[in-house]
């Protein structure tokens, strides 16, 4: 008997008799009595050898029910093997794959078996390199999906660093297309991973873990691994369900529900935001929380379409139509990390010039120069901040790039001089050439608006050789015209309004492919260029989704060319690595009350995709908000990194000034928070220029032990320590808030919350949106101004809050703002700040900026100061005395007319009295007297216990 059946009959719990033999060549008794002996032995053993048969089919039938239940999927771990429309029985069986019909939505009824015949094996014996592994894999069948199955396919593993793995699949035998966006080159292999790797020879598959705890964050045999010319397919299990991530989409939530079996296309498109399609961006990189709390990230370098099945397995699939596979895994262990990580290889996000950060405003639909005059008028005229003003394409001739309306937009390079005296900026749109000057008559189907109407356009191929010279020529010359400061590049999807050409694409496998992912639109190039047009690098079936990225790198070079300083650029259309040269917007949003959810959901997803410089169209672009909706967004979007009220064609005005006195003045209230935290916002994104991090980040990147952070996407942080909490709902006026294990302060009156870990309901009205500061930091501040020309020579101050140990920390980042190449030339200032509880000190990391307008330092606040007073303020080493003021109710400290240089060492030192708690925090819910009454129980309970 196998060891199989022994462990089988041992499951039944079987204790057979044992079976009597007879001796070789033993002549038996004949008595009667010997007979009857005999007669009882062999029916012993015949009943013996009856039961062990009978037990024998029972076990193997039940190994056998074992085995087909081991065999079938179970429904969340179904794989879906016929992803396009129009399965049958006949059509799934042929791909080798099983047939179950069932009524549950959702549910694919052509599905891959366990122990699927098709896939790769590994050819020979893995191979090991300088950077890792390297090996060959063979088809294991003739069995194919579509059609043009790779017959070898090499793998090669490379251990880039300590946290960093990368593994790519590819056609060994025959050069395939290849993303030319650079990436980091590993020279030598990682001495001391924390990770390991693990393969199955046949079927291939690939494993990758945690060294330390086990954790699998990669594990491909869950699924069916298919390398096809123009369909290539991976699955792998995630360690948990909480998966973030994947773009770009409208979601409703920043946590995919796996459960739902989400289908997300990833091809760039012009398509306004609604839930699901596939949008501008293209964004293969997802971000997953393990149950421990730790994180790690996946990163596919592949730029063809595509779209991702989520399952509730959980399951991740990828289908691609075109390239490799070239994955890179980050290990973080922090969710913050991850990204880190992540804009190591992509590229770190570029430094914004400071004025980029203050209020924009624009909209399609200005028509008049006029129009633009008054506005910007009317916003003086309420003191309501602004840095920019657009001009979108009403400003062109006919709407071609590079010109101007003479008649309508008469006097425009006068204009936009004249405002910049006033310390304005102004951006101009770049569009490729749309309709002359004619009446659409918008009521009839889009196809016959576009035969009637259509006019030529031309899409320059910005992976050109001589493209950086020719375009950058044009925009220059331009400059010499308008003196814009940036540059906003719009509809480069690409985007068009025919399919493909007039008359359409002709048959080819490029814009017919086997198999067309889950994108909008029936064709490959629905509102697009044909997939085989040629471009310099590559057939567009290949680059389509790197035509923004590509015109972003030479835009961004051209802009800084133009204006000789440092300039910006906002794209619609992004891929990874965009965010090192340029900004975006989530697009033409709806006046909803929904979108105000969705755009935080945005704005986190872009700060994972590397792009932190985003926003969303405030007040949205498509129809007329209400005065309510557009004062809660625009209290929300004085948190968008890249803040801008704009709205479409034919929309009533929604700027700040278009609803009367009362809102421009709860407009020009939220407007001053967002500048006087300016210094703040800077710092934040010369951090993420130098390391990499988040500017705006959901909960759990701080507080990913807490796993109800894991779910929150209502409220958001700046950097790690200031907590945003907007009213999203109409006719709401508090709001639920998640306050994590920290002290916390009210921004506007520095008293602390006491309450750490627990959902709090908020007082919001109208004018008003919860700010909180966490313990432990120190935010820089400035006194606001209405525009940053001026704001940036007021005084600058600090906002200290205490942390639990009484400390605090923090940084500020200076230099003029605009110049090219500040850091890499060392022209800045960096401030390390320490407050330890009794004082602070200011110490210069880097003096590298010595203008004669640099601001001072101003004003201190000191939140949680938890004494019974303060007797006096004294400066530096000489004991110069300064004003201040203390609230012993909410023990704040207020040090004012400070008038110290910002490029100078300085310590403030405070003496107090009734100092019984030393000026340290304390954690809530912690009690000194209930820990005393804990300790005297416990006292009495031993010496209760050890009496005799």
């Amino acid at each position: 008997m196998n060891k199989e059946m022994d462990i089988k009959l041992s499951w039944l719990g079987v204790i057979t008799s044992q079976v009597h033999s007879i001796p070789e060549h033993t002549i038996p008794c004949q008595s009667s009595a010997g007979i009857t002996t005999m007669a009882a032995i062999y029916l012993e053993q015949v009943l013996s050898l009856f039961l062990l048969c009978s037990l024998l089919h029972s076990a193997f039938s039940e190994l056998r029910n074992t085995r087909s239940k081991q065999r079938s999927v179970s429904d969340q771990s179904k794989i879906d093997c016929y992803p396009e429309m129009g399965a049958s029985r006949v059509s799934c069986q042929s791909r080798g794959c099983t047939w179950e019909e069932r009524s549950e939505k959702g549910i694919p009824w052509c599905f891959f078996p366990q122990g699927y015949r098709g896939g790769y094996r590994i050819e020979e014996t893995m191979q090991v390199t300088k950077l890792g592994y390297q090996a060959r894999l063979k088809r294991r069948s003739d069995i194919t999906i579509y059609d043009k199955a790779i017959d070898e396919v090499g793998l090669d593993v490379e251990f880039q660093t300590e946290d960093r793995l990368r593994f790519k699949l590819y056609d060994s035998r025959n050069k395939r297309y290849e993303v030319p966006v650079p990436m980091p080159k590993a020279t030598e292999k990682a001495v001391n991973p924390k990770y390991k790797i693990e393969f199955k020879g046949d079927p291939f598959s690939l494993k990758i873990s945690r060294k330390d705890n086990g954790a699998v964050l990669w594990d491909s045999s869950v699924g069916v691994f298919i390398f096809e010319d123009q369909y290539l397919q991976i699955s792998t299990k995630p360690p948990s369900s909480f998966v973030f991530g994947f773009g770009e989409q409208e979601h409703k939530s920043f946590k995919h529900n796996l459960s739902a079996r989400e289908v997300l296309p990833i091809f760039t498109r012009d398509q306004f935001p609604f839930n699901g399609g596939n949008l501008y961006g293209h964004h293969p990189f997802y971000t997953c929380m393990e149950n421990d709390g730790k994180a790690h990230g996946v990163f596919l370098l592949n730029s063809n379409a595509m779209e991702i099945a989520l399952q509730p397995e959980p399951a991740i699939t990828y289908r691609t139509i075109g390239g490799i596979l070239d994955f890179y895994i980050f290990l973080g262990p922090t969710p913050e990390e991850v990204i880190m990580q992540y804009t190591e290889v992509i590229g770190r996000p570029f430094l914004p010039p400071y004025w980029s950060l203050g209020f924009q405003l624009s909209r399609w639909g200005y028509n008049r120069i006029e129009t633009v005059k008054n506005l910007v008028k009317s916003m003086r005229q309420y003191n309501i901040p602004q840095d920019v003003q657009y001009g979108d394409i009403d400003y062109m001739t006919r709407q071609k790039d590079f010109t101007y309306d003479p008649a309508n937009f008469k006097g425009l390079p006068e204009f936009v001089q004249s405002i910049k005296k006033d310390g304005l900026r102004y951006i101009i749109i770049l569009v490729w050439p749309l309709l002359q000057n004619v009446v659409v008559n918008t009521s009839l189907p889009w196809d016959e608006q576009t035969r009637l109407y259509r006019q030529h356009a031309t899409f320059p191929d910005y992976f050109h050789p001589n493209i950086s010279e020719y375009w950058g020529k044009l925009i220059k010359d331009f400059h010499k015209i308008i003196e814009f400061d940036g540059l906003w590049i719009d509809m480069n999807e690409p985007a068009n309004f025919v399919k493909g050409k007039v008359g359409g694409c002709s048959k080819n496998s490029w814009d017919y492919p086997p198999y067309k992912p889950r994108i909008i639109g029936n064709i490959m190039a629905d509102k697009t260029v044909c997939m085989n047009a040629k471009q310099a690098s590559d057939i567009h079936y290949n680059v389509h989704s790197l035509y923004g990225w590509s015109q972003t790198l030479i835009t961004i070079e051209a802009a800084r060319n133009s204006t000789g300083k440092r300039s910006v650029v906002i794209s619609r259309s992004t891929f990874p690595s965009s965010g090192k040269y340029a900004g975006h917007w989530l697009g033409d949003n709806k006046a909803s009350w929904d979108q105000l959810h969705k755009s935080i959901i945005g704005m986190l997803e872009f700060n994972l995709f590397g792009i932190p410089y985003i926003g969303a169209d405030v007040c949205g672009f498509f129809d007329h908000p209400t005065k309510e909706m557009c004062l809660r967004w625009t209290q929300l979007g004085a948190f968008y990194p890249f803040s801008r009220n704009h709205n479409g064609f034919g929309n009533k005005a929604q700027d700040p000034t278009a609803f009367g006195v009362e809102f421009a003045r709860d407009a020009r209230k939220v407007l001053q928070i967002r500048y006087r935290l300016l210094p703040f916002l800077y710092t934040l994104f010369y951090k993420a220029n130098t390391d990499g991090s988040t500017v705006v980040r959901p909960l759990m990147h701080e507080f990913p032990k807490e796993n109800v952070t894991w779910e929150i996407d209502r409220q958001f942080l700046w950097g790690p320590n200031l907590l945003i909490s907007p009213v999203l709902e109409k006719g709401k006026t508090s709001v639920e808030a998640y306050f994590p294990d920290s002290r916390w302060y009210n921004y506007y009156t520095g008293k602390e919350m006491h309450t750490r870990q627990k959902h709090v309901i908020l007082q919001a009205p109208r004018d008003h949106i919860p700010l909180h500061v966490r313990g432990g930091h120190i935010i820089p501040v400035q006194e606001p101004a209405n525009n940053t020309a001026f704001s940036r020579k007021k005084p600058t101050g600090l906002l200290v809050a205490l942390g639990d140990d009484g400390k605090a920390r923090g940084e500020v980042f200076w230099d003029d703002g605009e110049s090219i190449d500040t850091m890499e030339k060392g022209e800045y200032l960096l401030i390390s700040l320490f407050c330890y509880g009794t004082g602070i000190r200011f110490n210069l990391v880097k003096n590298g900026y010595a203008a004669r307008d640099l601001p001072k330092w101003g004003l201190l606040t000191v939140f949680g100061l938890a004494v019974g007073g303060v007797d006096s303020v004294s400066i530096g080493q000489t004991d110069t005395k300064a004003n201040f003021n203390f609230n012993s109710e909410s023990k704040v400290l207020t040090i004012t007319d400070l008038s110290l240089n910002l490029n100078e060492e300085h310590e403030i030192k405070w003496t107090v009295s009734d100092t019984h708690s030393k000026g340290t925090g304390h954690k809530a819910n912690h009690s000194p007297f209930a820990v005393e009454i804990l300790a005297v129980l416990i006292l009495s309970l031993v010496v209760c216990l050890d009496f005799p």
